[in-house]
């Protein structure tokens, strides 16, 4: 797992590429704090669906592991 920090809101999160299509997102207690998008959700684990269902998700966040990619911070490891 690398550390990348999102360009957003700061939280800095452990993540790791095991494809393009494959993304694995660890959080801590001080990266979920740091998250407005995961405090704003009503589970605190990030947006919700239709369904009420929670998605630990943050765009923000997904774009910074995908710029960490690109620069080659953030390896992607079936390449």
């Amino acid at each position: 797992m690398t550390p990348v920090t999102c360009g957003s809101c700061g939280a800095r999160v452990h993540a790791r590429k095991s494809s393009w299509e494959q993304t694995s997102v660890q959080w801590d207690a001080d990266s979920v704090a740091s998250c407005a998008r995961r405090r704003m959700s009503p589970h605190g684990t990030g947006v919700t669906t239709s369904r009420d269902v929670p998605v630990s998700l943050c765009l923000d966040l997904r774009d910074s592991i995908e710029a960490a990619v690109r620069r080659g911070a953030l390896p992607v490891l079936d390449e």
